[in-house]
């Protein structure tokens, strides 16, 4: 293997000998050509929670009857504790000091790292599909990336709040399952993301009843979860000829070492994961690896079974070429920046085998694990030899680290909602505590997120509170506490602890949640000044926000002025297209509001689409303009407005039937919509219904005495019913009270009408 390039030289060989322990020729030639691949991940399960290695403490038949067919790897290794930075190191083959994702939020996959699994079984002549249960692995993280097919919709529940950011394996492994139907006689392959055992523990029945760790009720759901789509792979025919993996991204702390969850320290706790390989035919099925092995070699065993080449850069190599029974000494590197990244402690890094672990950290440590297995008894004094060359390989390899992207308040709240921190734009230099030292903080870290995720926020509150108490400058926690007091409704609490943040760092994402804060108490001078920080980092919403402070205050100029500002610097969020068209629309000019809107339209809101179907119907486009309109009623059925719209349109198109359909409908959502009422009196006229039109325009003026449409038709209609004194009254009205400005042009003819009737006018 050749050197691997880093950011500046050469990346040391150490990391290629001692942690990926080069490209070993594949010692079993074993090739299935086309045959299906599906990759199953399961977030945050230990290896040593399930029977196959070892655990009694539940029941998994369906993993155990995989396992019993499946070579099992019992020292398989985590590169990352946290779920993102993991599957980029699983579906590429590299080390995160090479494919550069160091966190949960602030990086993305770059778009020329290579080499990437998906990219070279498609190329390969593979369907690739992808189906994730958790906001972290978005496609937009660069995940996506030769997928013909990502599926990352997360639903969120009639009620739920906008942090929804997980789904139920079972809804995953069902449109899973559909895509695999599809693809049966194709060559494919599948990666499912299973969110079960992460937290909140909250085991379904009759899982939460039989066991008292809920943990372990999660991992006897998933096993269900898996069970029921290996199921469906026997009943299409495909299990037996697949390439099956089974794994985890990380593991959990479950309190060993006083980590409850993951992502801080490197223990086998949060590292040791469990690794299954199903090969067609059930070959080699049965065997146990005792050789260490990671999940960067996954990508490149994939590959090579597939009989593709991954590419000569990988950090991996094939899981074939492991030996069973054989505890070679191969090292596999782990790091976490976590720690830095979020509360200001030491990053740490580790080198595991089959016996040791070694975890470089202000204290190192090291620790035999076959003498030791809950790993009690640091061993760096007795084994000074071993320690100094571990600690020599370590520092050897490189690992530079870019500071992360900022995370906008709406990737921040969803990432908050599973626990997980969105960090700053800054990273820590100069020696940094110990986070064995802090151990003592990691309680109230840990139930704080867990509170804030089961949305009891003043619980929350009061953990991080405890934790900045004695740590004052942990940047995360107060953003964490901020949302934590405004959830609570204590607003001017949240604002202080936004501006505390915003002290620790000068990042434009808490900038703009400060401003929001202050927003929301009217305190509007401050909240544009802290806005006004955001325009350099976070131009779209710095200035969607800009425009909602001028609103609240009454200055419309300004918000015409940051509006056209947004749309002239290129960064015109949706909402301020629409506010622009709206202006357009209502001003006469509806050309301009359909060319400010058709760049947003493919992913437009109902209410976008709404604007734009109505300003195309004006240029005369009524037939693109009711299927735009038909747009925003699929995205919401129940909205009134958009049925209305939809129905006008549907007139002016003369597809009388379907407006008639469409504008019933709006009033049975509304009755108080005079507008659709007006528009339904319409359509009843000209499909012959004239008792039907008035009562509608009668209704319309019922709910709005300005309907100066309905009363100006149902006086017209009236005269022509035979019914005087309805036109009568309908008439005297309209001329008495509708707009001369607007209605001028139909006096002549109300006041023609009325003279025929012998009224007056």
């Amino acid at each position: 293997m050749s050197p691997a390039p880093r950011r500046s030289g050469l990346l040391v060989a150490v990391l290629l000998a001692a942690v990926a322990s080069g490209c070993r020729p594949q010692e079993d030639a074993l090739r299935f050509p086309r045959a299906p691949i599906v990759l199953i991940s399961i977030d945050t399960l230990r290896a040593d929670r399930l029977p196959a290695y070892g655990y009694d403490g539940v029941e998994t038949p369906s993993l155990d009857a995989l396992a019993s067919e499946s070579l099992l790897f019992e020292s398989a290794w985590s590169h990352y504790p946290l779920t993102l930075p993991s599957h980029t190191s699983m579906l590429s083959g590299l080390l995160p000091p090479r494919h550069g994702v160091r966190d949960n939020a602030g990086y993305e996959l770059e778009a020329g790292i290579r080499p990437w699994l998906p990219e070279r079984l498609r190329a390969a002549g593979y369907a690739t599909g992808a189906f994730v249960s958790s906001y972290v692995l978005r496609g937009a993280t660069g995940l996506a990336r030769g997928f013909d097919h990502y599926d990352d919709e997360i639903e969120r529940p009639a009620g739920a709040s906008l942090d929804a950011a997980q789904r139920e394996g079972l809804a995953t492994v069902a449109r899973a399952a559909a895509w695999v139907r599809e693809r049966s006689e194709t060559p494919f392959f599948l990666f499912l993301h299973l969110y079960e055992p992460h937290t909140p523990y909250a085991p379904p029945e009759p899982f939460a009843s039989r066991y008292a760790d809920p943990y372990d009720g999660e991992i006897a759901t998933v096993d269900l979860v898996v069970g029921g789509f290996l199921e469906e792979l026997r009943r299409l025919g495909l299990y037996e000829r697949s390439i099956l993996v089974f794994t985890a991204d990380h593991g959990e702390g479950l309190g060993d070492h006083g980590e409850q969850q993951h992502g801080v320290f490197l223990y086998p706790s949060t590292t040791h994961v469990p690794l299954l390989l199903r090969l067609p035919g059930a070959r080699r099925g049965g065997e146990r690896i005792a050789d260490a092995v990671a999940l960067a070699d996954l990508a490149p065993t994939l590959a090579g079974l597939a009989g593709i080449e991954l590419g000569a850069s990988a950090d991996g190599s094939s899981l074939l070429a492991a030996k069973a029974g054989d505890a070679a000494q191969r090292r596999i590197y782990a790091e976490t920046y976590y720690p830095r990244l979020h509360f200001g402690w030491s990053d740490l890094k580790a080198l595991h085998d089959a016996r040791w672990s070694f975890v470089e950290a202000p204290e190192p440590e090291l620790y035999d694990r076959l003498a030791d297995p809950r790993l009690e008894t640091n061993l760096v004094e007795r084994e000074r030899r071993l320690f100094a060359a571990r600690r020599a390989e370590v520092r050897e390899i490189d690992r530079p680290l870019a500071a992360p992207a900022a995370a906008d308040e709406e990737t921040a709240a969803r990432l908050a909602a599973l626990g997980y921190l969105s960090g700053g734009s800054r990273t820590l230099e100069g020696p940094l505590p110990d986070p064995k030292s802090q151990r003592h903080l990691i309680g109230d870290i840990e139930n704080g997120f867990l509170a804030f995720g089961e949305r009891r926020f003043t619980a929350a509150a009061a953990h991080f509170e405890r934790v900045l108490a004695e740590n004052d400058g942990m940047f995360d926690i107060w953003s964490f506490l901020a949302r934590s007091r405004k959830e609570s409704g204590d607003l001017d609490g949240a604002a202080r602890a936004w501006e505390r943040a915003l002290e620790l760092s000068a990042d434009p994402g808490v900038a703009l949640a400060a401003a929001n804060a202050l927003l929301e108490l009217g305190r509007h001078a401050e909240a544009r000044a802290r806005a006004e920080l955001g325009l350099v980092g976070q131009p779209q919403p710095a200035h969607d926000l800009l425009v909602r402070i001028a609103l609240a205050v009454g200055d419309g100029a300004a918000a015409d002025r940051w509006s056209t500002a947004a749309l002239a610097a290129g960064v015109a969020s949706e909402g301020i297209r629409r506010r622009l068209a709206l202006a357009a629309a209502e001003s006469g000019r509806p050309a301009e509001a359909a060319a400010l809107l058709d760049p947003v339209r493919e992913s437009a809101t109902a209410a976008t689409l709404d604007v734009l179907g109505l300003a195309l119907s004006d240029l005369g486009r009524h037939a693109e303009g009711a299927e735009v309109l038909a747009r925003a009623v699929a995205l919401e059925p129940e909205a009134a407005k958009w049925r209305e719209d939809l129905g006008t349109v549907l007139l002016r198109a003369g597809r009388l039937e379907e407006a008639r359909a469409a504008l019933d409908r709006a009033v049975a959502l509304d009755r108080r919509r005079a507008g659709a009422w007006t528009a339904l009196g319409v359509a009843r006229y000209q499909a012959g219904d004239a008792r039907g039109a008035l009562a509608a325009w009668r209704t319309a003026v019922e709910v709005d005495p300005r309907a100066f449409d309905a009363l100006y038709n149902l006086g017209l209609a009236a005269a022509a019913a035979g019914e005087p004194e309805m036109a009568r009254r309908a008439l005297d009205r309209f001329l008495a009270t509708a707009p001369p400005a607007r209605y001028g042009g139909d006096f002549p003819r109300a006041r023609a009408a009325l003279a025929q009737l012998g009224g007056g006018g």
